[in-house]
């Protein structure tokens, strides 16, 4: 006795909230706002003719525009080209760097994984290995970073795919951690 009345109150629990689920949908679909609809094409659209043994009507030239370095940086993350960069695509372009210094391949970044690439950086720019890194190892450090980025956009702008090869003793390229 004492389930068969459990289960018709379970059972009315059940209809109710689903009722109410179902009104809260209703209420949200009613405040959407209408579909809209494309416009229908032109009925004429007209080909374009040229004589079958002659030439052609000569092709459009083509607009080259200049793009602001703002405006190259956005379309650098704009990876749909809609307009708008949503998180997903903001995150994308980090994910290499992020997969250098994951090194366990865990999808996890632990301090001891980002540690060793701050370290490595230190050894880098410690020249003589004194472990004292002083302002002439830290200046031509950058001068080799800047070197070595001015290297790369002259191998990309002559046409050359991929980055320039590193070469012994030259230090790697930072990353924004």
């Amino acid at each position: 006795m004492n389930r068969t009345i459990l289960g018709a109150v379970s059972a009315l629990v059940l209809v109710g909230a689903g009722f109410f689920w179902w009104q809260g949908r209703a209420a949200l679909e009613r405040d959407a706002p209408p579909v809209q609809v494309a416009a229908p094409p032109p009925a004429d659209v007209a080909l374009p003719s040229a004589d079958p043994h002659g030439a052609g009507p000569a092709l459009p030239t083509a607009v080259t525009r200049k793009v602001s370095k703002d405006q190259a940086r956005f379309n650098r993350f704009d990876r749909n080209r809609d307009g708008t960069i949503i998180r997903n695509e903001m995150l994308s372009t980090r994910v290499k760097a992020f997969q250098k210094l994951d090194v366990n391949h865990d999808n996890l970044l632990s301090f001891e994984e980002w540690a060793v690439k701050t370290a490595n950086r230190f050894k880098t720019i410690d020249a003589n290995g004194d472990g004292i890194v002083n302002a002439d190892e830290l200046k031509a450090y950058y001068a080799a970073q800047e070197a070595k980025k001015a290297e790369h956009a002259k191998a990309c702008s002559c046409g050359k795919a991929g980055p320039a090869t590193k070469g012994a003793g030259q230090p790697e390229p930072d990353e924004e951690d």
